[in-house]
């Protein structure tokens, strides 16, 4: 009979939910990445399409940012609440890769931070407070709108007799 190996015990992750098997690490960091890189690119593009001049209010980012957000409370309410159970790479790669890629912080930081620096306090206290309003009102709405045709849609499939 063998000792049992010396040290701390290796952590077992809990299987993941449905039928899917829990993703290994290396497919879920290629997933966040590949994710990462399409939504920093999608956002890059918005900047060139629609470019902020200096000391100018930040339109674009965020307009970017609260759609982002509406995005992630769709994907996330579609996640937790769809009609089946996702694949465990979806929320990585479109959550964590493509729109926290998409979305900006650092962007929303700095240019804040030069609306203060530059003499215009109203609008850089402004652009802060409507961000995160703006922000958390999309995550909600789209949320609920979510949740709502999720409703609507078992509730046809249940009267169609389609569910299970």
């Amino acid at each position: 009979m063998n000792p049992p190996p010396a040290g701390p015990r290796p952590r077992r992750l809990p299987p993941g939910p449905g039928p899917f098997p829990r993703p290994a690490l290396p497919a879920l960091l290629a997933a966040v990445a590949l994710g990462g890189g399409l939504g920093s690119a999608a956002r890059y593009g918005a900047g060139r399409l629609w470019p902020t001049p200096a000391h100018a209010f930040p339109w674009t980012t965020l307009g970017v940012n609260v759609l982002g957000c509406a995005l992630i409370g769709v994907l996330l309410t579609v996640v937790t609440a769809g009609p089946g159970p996702a694949h465990p790479l979806l929320r990585p790669f479109l959550g964590t890769g493509v729109l926290g890629g998409f979305t900006t912080f650092s962007a929303h930081s700095r240019e804040a931070e030069a609306l203060l620096s530059g003499g215009r306090p109203g609008p850089g206290a402004g652009y802060l407070a409507l961000t995160l309003a703006a922000a958390l009102l999309a995550v909600a709405l789209t949320a609920a709108a979510t949740r709502r045709v999720l409703a609507r849609r078992a509730h046809r499939l249940d009267a169609e007799g389609e569910r299970p």
